[in-house]
This record gives structure tokens, C-alpha cells and sequence, in this order.
């Protein structure tokens, strides 16, 4: 019978791919890119107190990134401070991409299409728009289902105590 440390702890990597597509997500279409922040669907960058108001909930973002991230990694620390772990890291990935999976589309759903925070690319002309956040629901989805099969490999390497990564 497979031993309970085999497994990897599923809730630590879905926190870790919260936080992580959250970051990215900052990070790269709200920092580098420019194309849209927090509340600019409501808030538009066309004033100082609207892009005041926007970087601040840019902050209070990245701050909840922070700690879905915190959240993970203290999950691992908690399952391998007992003894070693033996994790795949074909589960480990995996279950990271199904967090950020999530994470792309509840983001899509809910503050994309529902609330209309904000839009993926608002730097396209509206009609163009749609594009981009269906894209992003779809790379969503596509992390959902390729997690969750690296997640089942890595659970059968597991069982067969093969390929799996010794204290990794």
C-alpha cells in the first residue's frame, strides 16, 4: 500500500498556482504590458485619482498573490517537515497548473465577464476585446486538463515507486 507521504499534498500546489497565475497576471498584464489593471473596466486611466485608485487595488491584488503563495508553500513545509517526501514531479507541476488553471478562469469568468473589472487587452479596440478574454479562458482550461493528467501520471508513478523524486 502507498504510504500517505507519497502523495503530494493536491491543496499546497493548487495554492502555489493561485498565487503564481495570480503574480503572472499582475506582473505581466498589469506591469509590463500595461493593458489593463485591477478596476480600470470601472475606474478607466484617464485621471491621477483613477490611476491612484487602480495601482492601489494593483497592491491589494499582488497582496492576496502573496499570500495564496504563503498559504502553498506553508502546506509543504507542514507534510515535509515529518520525513522526506517522495513527490512526482510530474503531480507536483501538475497540480500547480490546475491552480493557475483556475485561477485563469475564475478571473475570466467573474471579473472579466461579470463584474467587468477590467478586460484581458484593453489596448485593443472593443470589438477585438472578446478575443482576448476568450483566449484567456481557454489557456485557463487547457492548464485545468493538462494538469490534471500530469497529476494522474505522477500519482501512478507514485504507486509504482518509480519515477518519483526522492526528498524533492
Amino acid at each position: 500500500m502507498q504510504d500517505r507521504q507519497s502523495n503530494f499534498p493536491t491543496s499546497a500546489g493548487v495554492l502555489l498556482g493561485l498565487g503564481l497565475g495570480a503574480f503572472f497576471d499582475g506582473i505581466v498584464f498589469h506591469q509590463l504590458l500595461q493593458w489593463h489593471h485591477m478596476l480600470s473596466g470601472w475606474y478607466p486611466l484617464n485621471s491621477v485619482e483613477n490611476i491612484t485608485l487602480n495601482t492601489t487595488w494593483d497592491g491589494i491584488f499582488h497582496s492576496t498573490a502573496y499570500v495564496l503563495v504563503l498559504a502553498g508553500l506553508f502546506l509543504l513545509w507542514q507534510r515535509t517537515r515529518r520525513s522526506a517526501p517522495r513527490w512526482s514531479g510530474s503531480q507536483c507541476f501538475g497540480t500547480i497548473l490546475i491552480g493557475w488553471g483556475i485561477f485563469n478562469l475564475a478571473e475570466g469568468v467573474v471579473d472579466h465577464q461579470i463584474l467587468r473589472l477590467h478586460q484581458v487587452n484593453e489596448t485593443v479596440p472593443d470589438g477585438q476585446r472578446i478575443f482576448w478574454d476568450i483566449g484567456f479562458l481557454l489557456w485557463g482550461a487547457a492548464m485545468i486538463v493538462t494538469g490534471v493528467a500530469m497529476a494522474r501520471v505522477g500519482a501512478q508513478e507514485g504507486v509504482h515507486a518509480k519515477g518519483s523524486l526522492q526528498g524533492r
